[in-house]
């Protein structure tokens, strides 16, 4: 047969095409599958059907496909034409079970491509009526969406169960895309009309409005008004408009659209304009501040001291400075009135007061905010301490700054170092407003129990003022004018139903409690008031009551507190020493004992690393210095000393009980007892030099609630006296040291064989 190249098109079995080609007087010809000049294996045994000659001498041939020929020898004829010898592989018409199969499975499959493309019948029908198996398997040829290879490998399939398997994996493939496709054209329709519907709705809801009246119907006119009316900065109104129009292009009935009107709706609640005019009257300030609260003269004066000099800016016309913002930190024990006394301040300057507590909070979010990609997030707690407030400038009481944690969800006492910085928090960003917050003019005050827990860098940017608690007659002013009043009132008492003397509260401050501020002496006042109310009710005390010893003693038991230096350093071997814990001052009775053993020091009553080096360091001076201090150098031999710190359930730690371990090894190793009235604190080096220590007031107020009258401090300690209150210094005498000698020499009783040493002169007669 004469060989026709057919150019990137495949022509099949019973298939009819039109080619301009030259095909002679021939009848039937070979028409083969041609790319690259590449043939196909296979090609199409097409007959001429008719011929037509064309404008400009081209003809045109219609050809019908019959069967798949595969081409064999060739040769040219004497017209110069491809003449190959052709295989008939006609396609079989018997059917077995599984071409059966294969060609229901196919037509299913061609039907699904049809219902997918939205067929209008036709091509169903025409796909029905084809019965032969071979044809129906060729109708892959006439489908668009299949390349030359593929139709090519379709062609080359002469067995026709392959050919079967290969066009139901076509159509498949087919079928496959075309789904994605109706699905996505779906969601795009689906979408388009429903953005199409809510925007009809929408505008058919401005216009019933509008109809009704309604002019402030319009959800993004509401929001633009309360901006325009929130006296935002020009930044924070840029950011707002932004989410507004966001919030007008997607509607309000997106999903989105609710995360927008959340953070409109905080956004607006900042009161960016709104400030609370201060009061400032240093006069009038200091007599509110003494009506609230007893004693605090340091806080009272920085306080005044903040008021006077705003004055005077005002007053000369000084523009502020956006970087002086104030930031007291309150440290002390707790019930010395850290908490209330930003009440106080608040109210002496006339602005509104937010408490913060800090205590426990781990995750840095409370502090910054969440950012607006998180589900739930929220501004930090300064933002919404700012909403509560309703100004720009409130006193803010930053709480138990001291407890702040830090995992995994980051360190909030780093994201204070902006907040507390006056340098920084005048362009503080919370991460869910994304927008600068002006600070400077919040009054900032931060309490805390105890320095160490404060890291460094945040206790750096803070005010420190030392609350270090009350003295006995500051305990009593304070129960009689604040306590006793608060709790008859709490107990149902009117004023004049009971009495009490300032003999009887002293006496419940020296018997009944033992701490640096007044909070177990409330208690203790109102256990007394509610047994007197129970009285009164039941009938058996007649108004007015007056509270008395009998009476006293009924309501708190037996006396608690005892004055026991004298009889627990009766014996040798004990010290009084002086320490600061987590509740302000405290005595400590340190106790050592010598017993036969190898092992040279045992160490009790849950000590810290550091505090049992100062054990160890006080029996190296000793043993160094046994000749000097009358000691027998043999009775360090095979001899196991214990130092013992009650309370044992306490943890303890730090390097000032280190003079009072010495003495008391030095006591017990000499016989002679420590002076009951002697109390001591410092850090001893290896040399006997005794070094300075911090709390110096709070150990003072301790020894003189312990009944003590001589405190051996350090010689650089010495400037630190002036702070004690002047109360305290009229009982205790000081006697600062440098060394060890000296603290030996003030702090033992002299030896049976010696007359006593002449008393080293006290801090009042030093020059």
């Amino acid at each position: 047969m004469l060989l026709v190249p057919i150019e990137d098109i495949v022509v099949f079995p019973h298939m009819t095409v039109t080619l301009t080609v030259e095909v002679g007087d021939e009848e039937q010809v070979l028409l083969m599958p041609r790319h690259d000049n590449e043939y196909a294996k296979v090609g199409t045994v097409a007959q001429v059907v008719e011929k037509v000659r064309l404008p400009g001498g081209a003809v045109a041939v219609q050809l019908t496909g019959l069967y798949r020929g595969v081409a064999g020898a060739a040769e040219t004829d004497a017209l110069g034409r491809l003449r190959v010898a052709v295989e008939e592989r006609p396609d079989p018409t018997e059917l077995d079970g599984k071409l059966r199969e294969l060609i229901t499975e196919y037509r299913g499959t061609v039907e699904e491509i049809l219902e997918l493309r939205g067929d209008d019948g036709r091509i169903q029908a025409f796909v029905r009526s084809i019965t032969e198996p071979g044809a129906l398997a060729d109708t892959v040829g006439y489908a668009p969406d299949f390349s030359f290879e593929q139709k090519v490998r379709v062609l080359e399939a002469l067995d026709l169960k392959e050919r079967f398997a290969l066009a139901i994996e076509l159509q498949r493939e087919r079928m496959a895309e075309l789904q994605v496709r109706h699905r996505i054209h779906e969601d795009m329709e689906s979408g388009q009309q429903k953005q199409q519907r809510d925007y009809i709705l929408r505008k058919q809801l401005e216009s019933i409005r509008k109809e009704l009246g309604d002019d402030e119907g319009s959800v993004a006119e509401e929001y633009r008004a309360k901006i325009a009316e929130a006296g935002m900065p020009d930044s924070v109104v840029e950011q707002a408009e932004r989410e507004l129009k966001r919030l007008e292009r997607m509607g309000d009935q997106n999903a989105e659209a609710q995360v927008i009107r959340t953070y409109l709706d905080w956004l607006i609640s900042v009161p960016w304009s709104k400030r609370s005019e201060d009061v400032l009257d240093p006069v009038n300030a200091r007599a509110v501040l003494d009506a609230d609260h007893a004693g605090l003269e340091d806080v009272k004066d920085r306080i005044v001291e903040f008021l006077a000099v705003r004055k005077l800016r005002e007053e000369r016309g000084i523009k502020a400075d956006k970087k002086a913002g104030a930031i007291l930190t309150l440290i002390g024990p707790p019930g010395t009135g850290k908490t209330s006394i930003g009440e106080s301040v608040a109210r002496a300057l006339g602005r509104e007061f937010v408490r913060m507590s800090l205590g426990g909070i781990r995750d840095e979010s409370e502090i910054r905010g969440h950012r607006r990609t998180y589900v739930g997030a929220l501004p930090g707690r300064l933002v919404r301490a700012l909403r509560d407030a309703g100004t720009m400038n409130p006193v803010i009481l930053l709480d138990e700054v001291d407890k702040l944690g830090a995992d995994w969800r980051g360190d909030p006492s780093s994201a204070l170092l902006e907040v507390l910085d006056p340098a920084q928090n005048h362009s503080f960003r919370d991460h869910y407003l994304d927008v600068e917050l002006d600070l400077s003019d919040v009054f900032f005050i931060a309490t805390a129990n105890m320095a160490d827990g404060i890291p460094g860098p945040l206790l750096d940017r803070m005010e420190v003022i030392a609350f270090d608690g009350y003295t006995v007659d500051e305990k009593v002013a304070i129960a009689r004018d604040y306590l006793f009043p608060r709790q008859r009132e709490r107990n149902g008492l009117l004023d004049g139903e009971v009495t009490v003397s300032e003999e009887i509260l002293r006496t419940v401050v020296a018997e009944y409690t033992r701490e640096a501020g007044v909070r177990q002496l409330e208690r203790e006042i109102g256990k007394v008031l509610r047994k007197t109310a129970t009285g009164v009710v039941a009938a058996k005390l007649t108004p007015p009551v007056p509270i008395d010893l009998p009476v006293l003693r009924d309501a708190l038991g037996r006396q608690k507190f005892f004055q026991e230096a004298a009889e627990r350093t009766a014996t040798p071997g004990v010290a009084t020493g002086l320490a600061v814990t987590g509740v302000g001052g405290d005595v400590l009775f340190i106790e050592a004992m010598r017993m036969k053993g190898t092992e040279s020091l045992v160490l009790t009553g849950q000590l810290g690393d550091v505090m049992k080096e100062s054990a160890r360091i006080a029996l190296s001076w000793v043993r160094a210095h046994a000749g000097e201090l009358g000691i027998d150098e043999s009775a360090f031999d095979e001899t196991t000393f214990h130092v013992h710190v009650p309370a044992g359930a306490i943890p303890k730690d730090g390097p000032s009980a280190g003079v009072t371990m010495t003495t008391a090894l030095v006591s017990l190793l000499t016989g002679r007892p420590v002076k009951h009235t002697v109390g001591m604190t410092g850090e001893v080096t290896l040399q006997g030099r005794v070094l300075p220590i911090g709390g110096l007031k709070q150990k003072a107020l301790a020894a003189y609630a312990a009944g003590l009258t001589d405190v051996i401090v350090p010689e650089r300690n010495r400037g630190d006296i002036d702070e004690v209150p002047q109360e305290v210094r009229d009982v205790l005498r000081f006697h600062p040291v440098m060394s060890l000698h000296e603290v030996l020499e003030l702090a033992l009783e002299p030896a049976a064989t010696q007359t006593a040493p002449a008393r080293k002169p006290d801090v009042a007669t030093l020059p």
